[in-house]
């Protein structure tokens, strides 16, 4: 199993952190690893000391497929649910200013929450609505209308590189809000009105 996320796509987040909007999806790896197991609390890492939350859509894909054409792409997921990418941010921004990769600052162990999965059926794509909350507040509100590269989009980009495999997930990128946990944090992620995941930060 693979985590494969999108960065940038939403373009009010890619203008809070100063970042340019991409003409094709940014992608980058978390390894299996970096998945938060069930009903653990998330430990900010000793490494870092401004780790900020980015709510995501998460796609499970069902089966296996390459060089994916746009129009199939819905055949290669059936179910959905909301994540949180997890970012040392930084430590990513002393690897930018060096010019390096920041894999660590994106997969390291427990960076990448996954919540309850739902049938995609359940739900209007083309208008999902998902939160998160900290402590009790709604501090991300997201829409995939806003979208750069809808989840057609992704997939097929996707797949250009990577052979995808049943069980992988994609998370398709955060909208404007993110900002930095602190210890005792409590995060809730919903997706559309189903509350599907809550993670204790220690």
């Amino acid at each position: 199993m693979k985590i494969i996320c999108i960065a940038r796509n939403y373009s009010e987040h890619a203008k809070e952190l100063n970042n340019e909007i991409p003409e094709n999806p940014v992608f980058f790896l978390k390894p299996d690893t970096a998945l938060l197991l069930k009903n653990r609390d998330f430990y900010i890492p000793e490494f870092s000391s401004d780790v900020h939350y980015e709510a995501e859509i998460v796609l499970k894909i069902n089966k296996v497929g390459k060089y994916i054409q746009s129009q199939f792409a819905h055949k290669y997921f059936e179910e959905i649910t909301v994540g949180i990418d997890f970012t040392a941010r930084d430590v990513q921004s002393r690897l930018k200013e060096k010019g390096h990769p920041w894999e660590i600052a994106k997969g390291f162990d427990g960076s990448a929450v996954v919540g309850d999965f739902y049938d995609k059926n359940d739900f209007d794509l083309n208008e999902l609505k998902f939160k998160l909350n900290k402590n009790k507040v709604t501090i991300q509100n997201g829409n995939s209308t806003d979208m750069i590269h809808d989840f057609a989009a992704i997939i097929s980009e996707a797949s250009k590189y990577f052979t995808l495999k049943k069980g992988d997930l994609i998370f398709t990128g955060t909208p404007a809000g993110v900002g930095k946990v602190e210890e005792n944090d409590l995060l809730e992620g919903y997706l559309d009105d189903k509350k599907v995941f809550e993670i204790s930060v220690k």
